[in-house]
């Protein structure tokens, strides 16, 4: 998407370009200009001065961290100090990019001659009652399919975004990062004022001052995921945590969890759940990189049921890792397996990736024909998913009442290019898991 450069503006100190700041002169200097064209620069502050403070709903150009004007919608305000019109901040949706850039800007930062009346949105929402859709309802729903809001229906969606609409926590300390959050998450009430929360890396307690923090990192004897180590290679290391025994623990998670995933259900009753916590190992212990859970008993085939690599741990191929970790499981098991729906931007493109990338080795090293069902017991990938994938690369036909794989080796090359490297490897053979039912 385009951007804007930054206007010049009369509040700043310099003129638009109306020739009425200064006066040219014919030997080049210049001289004050006359009184009486002061005013002329005042109809626009009045203008401008009129709009403060500026309502819900404005859209508005604001500059962003890269210097540039985007457009944003204000999402909401709130007093900063004093009771005058310029005493407030606001919170922006930019409209190009994701919810997660959402934030609170100055006003300073907006372009007050950018201002848009604001929509009334009632008249928007007609368009689900069948009357010509606007584009702002166009981009609402394009929005909902990126986050992966797919399974609620236009008025749960609504309820969704208002209960979310604003993060409350800004910042978060865990371990070594400061890391800027994404989403909303509904952390205790006593939590609401504050901006910046402390977690202990290891037991993710979280606490409010950073010298909470220190004198409880004294007592913490943690240094590691309370649970059991079920995989160890070099310096990466994997804990199975079971959310009934580690009810705490499981918890502190979802509530981490939540702050960087939009889709994600919070759900408080983890007894439910097991999680698998990859950490990155060093003397100090061994330190969260990212996770992701399963249901101790699924009737729908669910491998997992989140997954989330922290920002710091980003484009490191853990998140490749996680998913293909989560499918050595089902092999171990015995069983096919696939992500529960719906899966964020993010998950949805780590997945299909891992399918594309899983069955064109396999098609390219095998001789001969082979089905759907033969892949499926070779990967544990549901039968579902195996076939979306082959589809969505155009590698298979219907003839004659049957599915038929077509793999021209070509083919597989060019898409096994498009689809990137994998992650990082499994080794099998340091995986040391007894499947939860068998544990019971």
């Amino acid at each position: 998407m385009g951007s804007l450069d930054t206007p010049i503006s009369a509040e700043n100190g310099s003129a638009h370009a109306t020739g009425h700041g200064k006066s040219p002169l014919t030997d080049g200097g210049t001289r004050a200009a006359p009184a009486d064209s002061v005013p002329e620069f005042e109809p626009s502050k009045r203008r401008r001065s009129s709009m403060l403070p500026l309502e819900v709903g404005t859209r508005v150009m604001c500059r962003w961290r890269d210097g540039k004007y985007h457009p944003v919608k204000v999402i909401e305000r709130r007093r900063v100090h004093g009771c005058g019109p310029n005493d407030y901040e606001y919170y922006v949706h930019y409209t190009e990019f994701n919810r997660r850039l959402d934030e609170w800007v100055k006003l300073d930062q907006l372009d007050l001659d950018s201002v848009e009346a604001v929509v009334d949105e009632k008249v928007e929402e007609k368009g689900a009652s069948g009357l010509k859709m606007t584009r702002h309802q166009k981009r609402k729903i394009d929005e909902t399919h990126v986050e992966g809001h797919e399974e609620l229906d236009a008025a749960s969606l609504r309820e969704h975004e208002e209960f979310t609409k604003v993060k409350n926590i800004a910042t978060i300390e865990l371990g070594r990062y400061e890391i800027e959050t994404w989403y909303f998450s509904p952390f205790p009430s006593e939590y609401n004022d504050c901006l910046k929360l402390f977690f202990c890396e290891f037991c993710l307690n979280f606490m409010k001052r950073k010298e909470q923090l220190q004198r409880h990192m004294k007592k913490c004897d943690l240094k590691h995921p309370p649970g059991d180590e079920i995989y160890r290679s070099g310096t990466l290391s994997m804990f199975e945590v079971d959310g009934k025994k580690n009810k705490v623990y499981g918890q502190n998670l979802c509530y981490l969890a939540k702050l960087f995933l939009d889709h994600k259900t919070l759900y408080y009753d983890v007894d439910l759940f097991l999680f698998y916590v990859l950490c990155e190992c060093d003397e100090r212990g061994c330190h969260m990189v990212g996770y992701f859970s399963k249901e101790k008993h699924s009737e729908e085939s669910y491998n997992l049921a989140c997954i989330l690599t922290l920002p710091p741990y980003q484009r490191k191929g853990y998140g490749k890792f996680l998913i293909a970790f989560s499918y050595e499981l089902s092999k171990k098991e015995g069983k096919v397996g696939t992500p529960e729906r719906p899966l964020s931007d993010l998950g949805l493109l780590s997945y299909r990736g891992y399918w594309t990338r899983v069955l064109l080795d396999i098609l390219k090293k095998h001789k001969g024909n082979i089905s759907i069902k033969e892949l499926s017991d070779m990967t544990a990938i549901k039968a579902e998913d195996i076939l979306t994938t082959l589809q969505s690369l155009e590698l298979i036909q219907y003839r004659k009442g049957q599915h038929v794989i077509c793999a021209d080796p070509k083919v597989l090359d060019r898409h096994l290019k498009a689809a990137g490297r994998g992650g990082l490897d499994v080794d099998v053979c340091k995986l040391i898991w007894t499947p939860y039912k068998e544990q019971s």
